[in-house]
């Protein structure tokens, strides 16, 4: 796996690695609060069809503790995460923070996928 700086996340980003169980994303970030986006390549026409890897299926930890669904009013969702089938995303306070992601459909091909993100921090996937 790899790390990325901030240049490498900004904009359209960078393309994914291959994703086979949990993995760790841990972020460095000497600057204020900022995002990271986990988002499926969309189709020539900008959008998601039935045929779109639904790649961010799955559990989300973050320092051990479970995300859960907010949906559920006794839950708690603190760090931000955002998610769909096709995309994530987690605000990155500033300090060094990290979450894992276990898809629940393997592989996760690194080519369906970008590394999206704002602010000045860097990425380590392990």
């Amino acid at each position: 796996m790899a790390v990325y700086s901030y240049t490498e996340l900004y904009g359209s980003g960078s393309i994914g690695e291959t994703l086979v169980g949990y993995t760790r994303f841990a972020f460095t970030n000497p600057s204020g609060s900022s995002y990271f986006t986990l988002e499926t390549i969309p189709t020539s026409t900008g959008f998601y069809e039935a045929s779109s890897p639904k790649n961010f299926i799955g559990e989300y930890l973050n320092d051990a503790h479970p995300y859960e669904n907010p949906s559920n009013p006794s839950s708690m969702n603190p760090w931000g995460l955002v998610t769909s089938s096709y995309i994530a995303s987690v605000v990155v306070p500033p300090g060094i923070s990290s979450f894992d992601f276990n898809p629940t459909v393997v592989p996760v091909l690194g080519t369906t996928y970008r590394l999206r993100g704002t602010g000045g921090y860097s990425l380590n996937i392990t």
